[in-house]
């Protein structure tokens, strides 16, 4: 199983969802920021790297939101998203193919990755 990170970004009232690139697997489908765990880090510093990474920004991570398994047909993650926001930078799309803030009563205007339902589940049942 591989370890899995994300940020759930705060602006206001509307979060941070970014657009898988076209090529990669699950391409085109939205979901949190964030990526693998490597070996020898802890999720904190994973989901600061892969910010840093994809966005260019400094990530200040907070308490766990929601945790995951899910099954895909060419991996198995096991998903912990990380309340979080921006500590410095403005964000710079280097990764992904778009870049959103939404309202939490907009999860469903959007195809998400499979692994994401249960957490815009639950972030529908608590914000919206």
């Amino acid at each position: 199983m591989t370890s899995v990170v994300a940020a759930l970004i705060w602006q206001g009232d509307k979060f941070l969802i970014c657009q898988r690139p076209a090529h990669k697997a699950r391409g085109l489908l939205w979901e949190y920021v964030g990526g693998k765990v490597e070996p020898g880090e802890t999720r904190e510093e994973a989901l600061i790297r892969e910010c840093k990474e994809e966005l260019d920004i400094s990530l200040s991570v907070g308490d766990v939101f929601f945790k995951v398994d899910h099954v895909y047909p060419d991996i198995t993650i096991h998903l912990t998203l990380f309340n979080a926001s921006i500590a410095g930078g403005e964000i710079k799309m280097l990764e992904h193919n778009d870049i959103r803030w939404i309202l939490p009563s907009e999860i469903l205007d959007y195809e998400f990755c499979p692994a994401d339902e249960s957490i815009n589940k639950a972030i529908m049942k608590k914000y919206a």
